[in-house]
Parts: structure tokens; sequence; C-alpha cells
């Protein structure tokens, strides 16, 4: 992660600047990252220049300054899709893509079980007429999450 440090940033530019949002860098701060200096006129938090590069140095190491390794996500959700091998034999029934496995698995994770690759295809139709093309699969998940939970709510009401 190649980042310009510069004389003094906000709090919400360096929580950008080691790929995090700004509730959670503030959630971090004290543990995992030092505290900002303030200013004395303005009393504004920045960081100056060394705590940039320790902040920064943080990220790239994946250990706090209190010592203990710290995990951190990606704010989008990479989940590999791997191209599945199909013989000429399959039917096409059978043929369901993998990212809809993923989608399963996030589903689950989440607190849906018993999610079919069917629903999430049929809800993924509904959501998305014109296709997935530039919406980035977290978005895609969160949305299908939500349809299916206002579909088991509207089941469950008489």
């Amino acid at each position: 992660m190649s980042v310009e440090v510069k004389s003094a940033v906000t709090v919400s530019e360096m929580a950008r600047m080691c790929g995090l949002s700004r509730a959670r860098f503030y959630q971090l701060i004290g543990s995992a990252f030092p505290y900002p200096v303030y200013s004395v006129s303005t009393r504004r938090p920045f960081f100056d220049e060394e705590l940039q590069k320790v902040c920064l140095e943080v990220r790239r190491r994946n250990c706090g300054i209190d010592g203990k390794p710290i995990l951190f996500y990606s704010r989008h959700l990479d989940l590999p899709v791997h191209k599945k091998q199909i013989s000429s034999a399959g039917s096409a029934r059978s043929r369901t893509p993998v990212r809809h496995k993923n989608f399963v698995a996030g589903l689950a994770g989440l607190g849906l079980s018993g999610i079919t690759d069917q629903q999430v295809e049929a809800a993924l139709q509904k959501l998305y007429p014109k296709g997935t093309n530039g919406v980035d699969e977290a978005t895609q998940l969160r949305s299908v999450f939500v349809d299916l939970m206002r579909q088991n709510r509207a089941d469950k009401v008489r």
C-alpha cells in the first residue's frame, strides 16, 4: 500500500489512507492505532507525519500499537469466482454459477440458512433485471439478503 504521507491529515483522511471506514478507524484508536494530536488553536484532531507512518505500518503489518494482531477486512466482498468444469453431457439445469454458492454461504453467515441457488437467482433477476454489471458483490449480497428477509416476513404474516 503506497500512500503519500502529508504534513498533517484529518482523522477521516487517515481512515481513508488505511482503507477503513471512519467509524471502524475510530473504534481502533487507542488499541490498534495511535491517538491523534490536537491543534491547540482549533481543538481539531489530526495526524502528523510520524503518526501517519505508524498508522500505515499498523495496517501493513496487521499488528496494532498494543502488540496484538488485528485482522482487517476490505470494504468490498471479494469472493473468488471459480469457473466450473462442465462436460458437454452436463444438463443446463445443473449449471448454477459458483457465484450463487458464494451468495448462499454469505447468506448463511448472515443467519439465512436453507437458501437455494434458485432462490438467489430469482432474487437477483427481480432486483437487477438489466444485469449486475457495475454492482459489486457486497451490494448484491445485501440486496438479496434484504429481499429474502422481506419474503420470509410476508410468508409468516397472516
